[in-house]
Formats: structure tokens, C-alpha cells, sequence
């Protein structure tokens, strides 16, 4: 920011010049003051140079003024606050420090006319105890998670398990209950009453009075008939996709899907990130959750199809099949062996890192289906690294060489539709790093789409600098100029690697015992239902919870294809995470990768048969060791 150096004392110029995208939100207040009130001054955040005009009530005489100028961001913490004392004098231009600083991480730069000792010390105390603030987070259980929920919050916590369960026609009776004394009745006619309009939208026909009388479960899902008014929010059309699921699933149908969306997770963790999603409206809340449920099971198939068939399966359709089903094997694994997207480390706060390098894709090269799975199988997989008290991740999208060859709106409206309607509350920051200047308008069409909580989280950084105040610079590899050695290289799947999948006895025996685990959560959560402050169920709960995400560990070779980053020992047996591991690994499971081919291509010229594979080498803790 800068002053105009000759203009009348009645009129003072600001000129904001800035890289495009330094900040997607930012105001300013500017004043003198003796003699001028505080003036908001808005910011567009896709021009690289903007002018501002203050005038009015500044005096022509002269005299010793004082002019501030401060910045907040969206938080309302303030950026930065300077203030100068200028000589004012008519036909003589007004000293104006102008600060357009970094704070918080969020890609602002100080520039300045003047810059002191003072101020860049104080700069650099103030960047110092973010990185500590940010650093303290990832051990601390945020608001709103199992573990850290206020009395209301775990009432609605409550109330959504509820009609979760009536959803899956989960009786919520007691064995054993008895009628209630005659104390305890007039809190319980509060307790119905509350609890019936909760129910009202799920109840089955027309009239309540045949409600007491249907209690037909297992023939089918009680049929929605009375919903708020949510038109206006439903960008998704959630509340037809809500009713289409209980109108054609069966009640067994949506719980096992339920379970088997849940995996390592907390089952209240699940519950939650749509709770929280919808600001704590129950209703709303089950809504997001039977539509994600509806999309998993029914149009993705992610349980059954993506993340049971992995890359193994795709690298065998992209050798042994024809037609479509090769052309969709082939263009997955391309985006998967050209590193279009990957893993990589972590951030200041432990998130796991997805890197976009968006100048690889170009429009038609793939087919729209292997987009949408390819997308899918990159959020599920970055799911298996989650480890409360992190729950989120972090995308970095690389625009670095980014031209409008690359910019495709069907895989970015794909990818909105992901996190906002069927992946809530797994964003934790979204980082725009290196944006071109063609980039700004087609930013202003992309944020019109965007939720403005999602929309809030997307930070633009424009060089290494920008993205410390994130990722630690020994973290960022020198591809986007931090100090990490590292570059992407994929390694195929080798034959063997999901030789647990074909022993489907052992699988059978392993899904019947977690569905006891299953049966004992429900059980818990009626009895905490029903007895809301006993600690000792809750802490009975958190126990089922604790065992069923350790058996998960033990199922999931089962269930789950072996992954790129099962290979080069980032996830490791037991669910255990290594965000560096040791080069090593992935060198030997490369080796491993290359004999398998090399053996391959002699088999299919000789008409021998191919050698064993070698094994792929895994990280294995003593604790593993029977």
C-alpha cells in the first residue's frame, strides 16, 4: 500500500498493490485521528492493484496529525496496526506507513515505505508464537469430538442416534424396562412429547393414529412424510436422496452400510462431523447422514467396489479386459503412476497432506468415471491415516505451470460435492499455491459454488515463504521450493499383495465377531439413551469403541486392497501411520515391484510360468511379533 505524494490535504489516496490471491478476504480501517472517523475500506482480493479515497474532514491547516492504519482478518484478529505522525500541510502529501503483512499463515506479505527494526522484530515474535500455537493443536482434542462436547452438544448427540436407530428399525426399549414410577412421570411427558416431534418426519402413513400399531420393522423403513422446510439449503438435493434411501432400503440395508462406513472411527466421531456440518441441527443432521449412506452404497459402491478392488484389481482389467472396463483400469492407474495427486507428509498441526498438481490434468484425457473413482480412492485412503485428535486433512493444490488446458469444472464440482455433502468436516485447510493471474476469474466462478464454511478454509500462498506459515520447511519438497528431497514415484501392485482378500472363511469368521461388537455398541448407546449421565455407560461405550477400531486393524487385509501407500510403509499392519518412512522401504517394494514385471514380460515371451513374487516389504513393530 502506498500514498499518492502530492495531493491536497482534503484528499489522501491508498494504492493497494498486491500478488493476485495474496488473501480471498481482508479490510482495512484507515483514520486520522483528530480529525476523521474510522472508514472501513473494502478489498477485492482479484485485483493487483486497487486505490482507495479518503476526503473530506481532513484540515488544511497545518499541524501534527495522526494516521492509522489497521487490518483484521475474518477471524477478527487483528494483522497488523500502524500508526505515523505526519505534518499536514495543504499541496504537501501525507506520510502514510501502509503494512499489507503476513499473519496467520494466510499469504500476507509486509511491504512498506518505511520499514523499523522494531516492527520487523515484533513481525517475526508474532510468526513465532503462531507456529507454536498451531504445533500445541494437534494434541489438543478439538471442540465438538468425542471427549471434548458440551452437555448440549452430547444431547444432540443423543437425539441423532436416536433416529438413527429408528431408521434401522433398532428397537430402543430396555430389556427389562418397567413402568415408569409416578415421580418420574411428569419429566417423562416432557421427554415423549420432545421425543415425538423429533420422530414426526419418520413416521409411516398418514395418520398418527396407526403409528402405535406399525411396529413392521423388517418389512421395511418408516416412511418419511412430515420435513422442515430445507429447499433453500438443499444444494444437493440430500432431503430426495433421504427419502429415496428409506422408500427402497431396507432398515438391515442402511445399518450394515452405516457400519461399514464407520471403520477405525469412533462411531460418535461419524455421527459428529455431520452434526457439526449442519450446526447441530438433528434433523438436518440425519438427513446429510442417510443421503452420504444412499451415495457410499448406491452410486459410488465405495465399500464394495473402490476400496475393495484397489489398484490390484485395476492393474489386472488394465492387462486382461477390454472395452470399458480397460479404459477405466487404464485411465485410473495413469493418474495414480503420473502423480496427478498423492500423500505426502504432514502439516504444522499433523493434517495429511494431498498435493493437487493440477498442470497434470487435462480436460478429456480421462473419462469422467475414472475421475470421480479416482477422487474417491484418494479421500478413503487419506481417511486410513487419521488418527484422533487430527480428523482433518490438508490439500495443496500446485498451480504452479497451471494454463487453461488444465481447468476442467466437471472434476471440481465432483470434488465440492465430496467434502460438502459426503465428507463433512474433513477439510481442515485448503491451500491455492502459486495461482497465475488467469486463475482470478476462474476462482470467482468456483467460489460462487462453494459453502462459505468450506470457502473460508482456502488460503492462496505464492511462494515457499507463504507456505511455512503450514508446513514445515524441511517438509516441503523441492518441488515447491522447500528443503525435503523427496519426489513422487509410484510403485505398482505386486501379485500377493492382497492374498488375504481370497480367504473369505477367515473374513466370514472375523465380519460375525465385529458384529457382535456392533450389537454391544447399539445395546450401550440405548442404555445411554436412556441414562444419559451415567458415566459408566459412556465410559462402557468408549470402550466398544476403543475395540471395534482395533478390530477393524485386524479385518481390514480382508476387506481392503493394499494400497501405494500400504507399499512404501506410510500405513503400516495395525493402522499404525509413518508420514516419512525410510526411503529403503520404498526402494525395496520397487525392486519388488520391477522383478514381478521383469518376470512377467519373461513368462509371456517364454509361455513359462512367471516366479514367485517377492515379498513387499512392510515396517513391523516387536508389538506385531506373536
Amino acid at each position: 500500500m502506498r500514498v499518492s505524494p502530492t495531493l491536497p490535504s482534503q484528499l489522501v489516496r491508498l494504492r493497494f498493490s498486491t500478488s493476485p490471491f495474496v488473501r480471498t478476504n481482508f479490510s482495512s480501517t484507515c483514520h486520522c485521528a483528530q480529525a476523521l472517523p474510522p472508514r472501513q475500506v473494502p478489498s477485492n482480493p482479484y485485483l493487483s492493484t486497487q486505490v482507495f479515497f479518503f476526503s473530506r474532514n481532513f484540515p488544511t491547516t497545518s499541524g501534527r496529525y495522526q494516521l492509522t492504519c489497521a487490518a483484521k482478518n475474518n477471524s477478527n484478529n487483528r494483522l497488523f496496526s500502524h500508526a505515523n505522525n505526519s505534518t499536514v500541510r495543504s499541496g504537501v502529501s501525507l506520510g502514510l506507513l501502509c503494512v499489507f503483512g503476513a499473519g496467520l499463515g494466510l499469504g500476507f506479505t509486509l511491504v512498506s515505505l518505511v520499514q523499523s527494526k522494531k516492527r520487523r522484530s515484533t513481525s517475526s515474535e508474532s510468526s513465532e508464537n503462531h507456529t507454536e500455537d498451531t504445533n500445541n493443536m494437534s494434541t489438543e482434542i478439538p471442540p465438538g469430538r468425542p471427549g471434548n462436547l458440551t452437555a448440549e452438544q452430547e444431547e444432540k448427540l443423543r437425539q441423532l442416534w436416536q433416529l438413527i436407530f429408528q431408521v434401522c428399525g433398532i428397537a430402543l426399549e430396555q430389556p427389562g424396562d418397567e413402568v415408569a414410577k409416578p415421580e418420574e412421570a411428569a419429566a417423562s411427558e416432557t421427554s415423549k412429547k420432545a421425543k415425538k416431534s423429533r420422530m414426526g418426519f419418520l413416521r409411516r402413513g398418514k395418520k398418527d393414529t396407526d403409528a402405535d400399531t406399525t411396529s413392521e420393522a423388517d418389512k421395511g423403513p418408516a416412511h418419511a412424510v412430515i420435513l422442515g422446510n430445507h429447499g433453500d439449503e438443499d444444494k444437493h438435493g440430500q432431503v430426495k436422496h433421504f427419502y429415496d434411501t428409506l422408500s427402497s432400503q431396507s432398515p438391515e440395508f442402511i445399518r450394515q452400510t452405516i457400519w461399514s462406513m464407520v471403520k477405525h472411527d469412533h462411531p460418535d466421531a461419524l455421527a459428529l462431523r455431520f452434526l457439526r456440518a449442519r450446526k447441530w441441527d438433528v434433523e438436518k443432521a440425519l438427513i446429510m447422514f442417510i443421503s452420504t449412506i444412499n451415495w457410499r452404497a448406491t452410486d459410488m459402491k465405495v465399500d464394495d467396489d473402490i476400496i475393495k478392488s484397489g489398484e490390484g484389481a485395476a492393474l489386472a482389467a488394465e492387462k486382461g479386459s477390454e472395452g470399458a472396463a480397460k479404459t477405466l483400469a487404464h485411465d485410473f492407474l495413469e493418474q495414480m503412476r503420473m502423480g496427478k495427486s498423492y500423500l505426502h507428509g504432514c502439516d504444522k498441526q499433523g493434517r495429511p497432506i494431498c498435493v493437487v498438481r493440477v498442470r497434470l490434468h487435462k480436460a478429456g484425457e480421462q473419462i469422467e468415471e475414472s475421475l470421480e473413482r479416482y477422487t474417491v480412492y484418494l479421500i478413503e485412503t487419506t481417511r486410513m491415516l487419521l488418527n484422533p485428535p487430527v480428523d482433518t486433512a490438508t490439500i495443496l493444490f500446485d498451480m504452479s505451470g497451471f494454463s487453461m488446458a488444465n481447468m476442467d469444472y466437471t472434476p471440481v464440482k465432483f470434488m465440492i460435492k465430496c467434502f460438502e455433502a459426503n465428507y463433512p468436516e474433513s477439510l481442515g485447510t485448503v491451500l491455492v499455491h502459486n495461482a497465475p493471474w488467469i486463475f482470478q476469474g476462474i476462482w470467482r466462478v468456483i467460489k460462487g459454488w462453494l459453502d462459505p464454511v468450506v470457502a473460508s478454509k482456502i488460503n492462496f500462498t505464492n511462494n515457499v515463504k507463504d507456505l511455512e506459515g503450514f508446513i514445515d520447511r524441511s517438509r516441503i519438497p523441492k518441488e515447491l521450493d522447500g528443503d525435503e528431497d523427496w519426489t513422487y514415484e509410484y510403485i505398482e501392485s505386486v501379485p500377493g499383495e492382497n492374498d488375504k482378500m481370497k480367504d473369505t472363511a477367515a473374513r466370514d469368521r472375523l465380519i460375525a465377531a465385529r458384529e457382535a461388537l456392533y450389537k454391544e455398541y447399539e445395546d450401550a448407546t440405548i442404555e445411554w439413551i436412556h441414562n444419559p449421565q451415567s458415566a459408566e455407560i459412556k465410559a462402557k461405550r468408549n470402550d466398544i469403541a476403543a475395540r471395534l477400531k482395533q478390530d477393524y486393524w485386524v479385518l481390514d487385509p480382508y476387506i481392503r486392497a493394499r494400497s501405494l501407500y500400504d507399499r512404501i510403509g506410510i500405513l503400516q499392519p495395525g493402522g499404525k501411520v509413518d508420514y516419512y518412512p525410510p526411503a529403503s522401504v520404498a526402494s525395496a517394494a520397487n525392486a519388488a515391484a520391477s522383478a514381478t514385471a521383469t518376470d512377467a514380460v519373461v513368462a509371456e515371451k517364454t509361455g513359462s510360468a512367471a516366479s514367485e513374487p517377492a515379498p513387499v516389504p512392510v515396517a513391523v513393530d516387536d508389538d506385531d511379533i506373536d
